[in-house]
């Protein structure tokens, strides 16, 4: 594993640890194995190396996202296996990256701007499922593509968010509220 690799393992498991807001560039020097510098020489400091990791596992998830939503199945089977993802992406730690640096980029337009790039990759690929929708089902009413795209996509995020937050009778009912869309993706689809 090069050195780029160990650091960027090493800062997701103290991240998860301890948060970004706690997050310790010398933490995750030692939990790698190699020298401080190493950390400003690859990646310039705590935000770009945390920003190389959340990049990395997007760059993956969105793979799979683009992946699952190819197959030839069910445009609500699809869907499902979204909300799957969504508890494998809880318990890899993406979903807590994800929201560590959205809530960081509140107050760095630098993060933002990286963040919202990344979250961009996401909508895109759910805009062209909504546009597959549209062609298979016809009119989404009043809303377009990007319309139904965008609120898929907040509302996963916004979930999130909530799961994360804790509370045991939050997690079924998000879940819950995810996966009615599914019932109503299928509602259109065996009409």
């Amino acid at each position: 594993m090069t050195t780029a690799a160990r650091i960027i393992e090493a800062a997701r498991a103290c991240l998860l640890a301890d948060g970004y807001a706690a997050l310790s560039t010398r933490r995750v020097a030692e939990q790698a194995g190699v020298p401080l510098s190493q950390i400003h020489y690859h990646f310039g400091g705590k935000q770009g190396v945390i920003l190389a990791l959340l990049d990395h596992e997007n760059r993956q998830l969105v793979e799979r996202q683009v992946r699952m939503y190819g197959a030839d199945t069910p445009l609500w089977k699809r869907y499902e296996q979204a909300c799957d993802f969504l508890d494998d992406d809880l318990a890899s730690g993406y979903v807590r990256v994800l929201q560590e640096m959205i809530a960081a980029g509140w107050s760095d337009p630098q993060v933002a701007a990286r963040v919202t790039t990344m979250l961009e990759a996401w909508f895109v690929v759910l805009v062209q499922v909504a546009e597959e929708a549209e062609e298979r089902f016809g009119s989404l009413g009043p809303m377009r593509p990007a319309d139904v795209a965008g609120l898929i996509g907040l509302s996963f995020l916004g979930g999130e968010a909530v799961v994360l937050l804790g509370g045991d009778a939050w997690v079924p009912r998000v879940r819950g509220w995810l996966r009615s869309v599914g019932d109503l993706i299928r509602q259109f689809e065996e009409r």
